[in-house]
C-alpha cells in the first residue's frame, strides 16, 4: 500500500472482500501502513478497526455485516449492524447531538481556560 493514500483508496477495497484469509492478509497491510507513520502495532490495530467499522457505515447492511465479521469490528457510533442499522433521520440527529455536546465541551474547556489565564495574571500583582 503507498503511504499516501486516500480513505477510498484504503478502505474501499476491504469492502469487497469475501473470505477470511483475504480480510486477515488485508487487514495486516492496513495495520503495517498505519504502523509505517509511527503508531504502535496495538494502538494501529484498534485504529483500523474503528476506521474499518466506520467507512462500512457508509454501505448497505449486508456489507457493513460481513465486514464487521470479517474484520471484527463495529461502527463506533452506531454499534453492530446485526442489532440495527439507524434511518437516516436518526443518523442525522446522532450528529447533530454529538455536535452539540463536542461543541459545548469545547467551550467549556474555553471557559475554564479563560478564568486559569486570568487568574495567573492576576498572581503576584497588588493593587
Amino acid at each position: 500500500m503507498e503511504k499516501n493514500v486516500t480513505i477510498g483508496e484504503k478502505y474501499g477495497p476491504a469492502m469487497e472482500i469475501k473470505t477470511q484469509k483475504e480480510a486477515d492478509r488485508y487487514f495486516e497491510e492496513c495495520v503495517q501502513h498505519h504502523m509505517s507513520f509511527g503508531v504502535a502495532r496495538k494502538e494501529a490495530e484498534r485504529m483500523e478497526r474503528v476506521n474499518l467499522g466506520y467507512f462500512a457505515g457508509y454501505y448497505d447492511t449486508k456489507t457493513r455485516i460481513r465486514v464487521e465479521k470479517l474484520f471484527k469490528c463495529i461502527h463506533p457510533i452506531f454499534g453492530s449492524a446485526e442489532q440495527g442499522t439507524p434511518t437516516t433521520e436518526e443518523a442525522l440527529q446522532t450528529g447533530i447531538k454529538m455536535g452539540k455536546e463536542w461543541k459545548d465541551s469545547k467551550e467549556g474547556g474555553n471557559e475554564q481556560k479563560e478564568k486559569t489565564e486570568d487568574k495567573k495574571q492576576g498572581e503576584g500583582h497588588s493593587l
